[in-house]
């Protein structure tokens, strides 16, 4: 008999978002840095929802379940993200539990904390497109037990650098925009008010 709980409105939304999230991840290279951060100021916080929304279940097995994302591949990632965002890759992180012990601030990367994210939701992904149901639930258990762990602070740690490289590059943009001829603006925000004679 079918686990419908597998299959339930939570579950499958969470894994939409998460194979758009891969997706992402998986693209960086073809993409713009603005547009890059754009997208995954957008998506990062609606991934934090649907994770939230997971099934609290706890099953021993969840444990055991094979990984698939490697070392070779997740470095792969990381580099690329760190490649494309360059000098802004790096931040300051002040909501770690090493800060206690610390009198410093503490650097953090956005590309690490993206590929972090991407290995529990990719290792997760990859179990429930297999369709056993046993082990999708278990892979599930897994991912929302990191999340709560590990990488769901990890989201939100980057969701800070990310909004200001995101909207400090727009103001630039519209900054540097002249009211009297902007059809060689390079701004990408549609609201930006050098787009206002465009609607």
């Amino acid at each position: 008999m079918m686990n419908q709980q597998v299959y339930s409105k939570d579950i499958v939304e969470f894994v939409t978002v998460g194979v758009e999230y891969c997706s992402l991840v998986e693209r960086a290279g073809e993409m713009s840095r603005h547009d890059f951060n754009l997208k995954l100021v957008r998506i990062l916080p609606l991934l934090y929802l649907k994770a939230t929304l997971l099934p609290n279940d706890e099953i021993d097995e969840a444990d055991d379940l094979e990984c698939y994302v490697t070392e070779e591949q997740y470095e792969y990632l990381r580099a690329g993200i760190s490649k494309l965002l360059g000098e802004a890759d790096d931040y300051l992180e002040v909501f770690e539990a090493d800060m206690a012990y610390s009198d410093t601030p503490l650097a953090a990367s956005i590309s690490e904390g993206l590929a972090d994210i991407y290995q529990d939701v990719r290792d997760m992904l990859e179990i429930y497109r297999l369709g056993n149901e046993e082990l999708s639930q278990a892979a599930i258990c897994r991912c929302r037990r990191n999340f709560v762990a590990y990488w769901g602070q990890k989201l939100v740690n980057v969701m800070r650098p990310l909004h200001t490289i995101c909207f400090n590059e727009d103001a630039e943009d519209c900054d540097a925009c002249d009211d009297s001829d902007h059809d060689d603006c390079d701004c990408h925000d549609e609201h930006c008010h050098c787009h206002s004679n465009d609607l």
